[in-house]
């Protein structure tokens, strides 16, 4: 089976599809954010898209495990949607992850120019697992009244 050109499915998705989330900034300038799993910025653009693009890039929570799961498309099993993907999960600290996103999105000349955007989402990924530390708890810093 032939695979579709990227900038073609581009053109037909582009204005038009179930990941489109169209809102009105200010005045009557509309701003167009998309809900694609593999859309880094969650913005409508060719660049980020993760429906027109054969190579993709996503980072997301692992689930209960506190992990983190990157996932990059497989560019010759397009046509199977199931196995498309080789995600591996990562539960090393921030920088130990941070080395391993650049090493498969830039050093292997996978997609270089999404590089800043996987590591911000890394961040916002990696932040919002964190769990609140239940340490001292704070002193009341109000005067104490004593009775008399």
């Amino acid at each position: 089976m032939a695979t579709v050109p990227g900038p073609l499915i581009w053109e037909i998705v582009k204005k038009n599809n179930s990941f489109l989330v169209k809102q009105f900034g200010n005045s009557t300038a509309m701003v167009q954010f998309s809900k694609e799993p593999n859309n880094l910025y969650n913005v409508n653009s060719y660049k980020h898209s993760g429906l027109a693009n054969k190579k993709s890039v996503t980072i997301q929570g692992g689930g209960k495990d506190l992990s983190v799961v990157l996932a990059t498309t497989k560019t010759k099993k397009q046509n199977k949607p199931g196995s498309s993907h080789h995600r591996s999960a990562m539960k090393k600290e921030f920088r130990k992850m941070a080395k391993v996103v650049i090493n498969q999105v830039t050093d292997n000349y996978y997609r270089p120019d999404l590089t800043q955007a996987a590591l911000a989402r890394l961040s916002a990924v990696h932040r919002s697992l964190k769990v609140a530390k239940s340490g001292a708890k704070k002193r009341n810093r109000q005067a104490v009244k004593v009775g008399k």
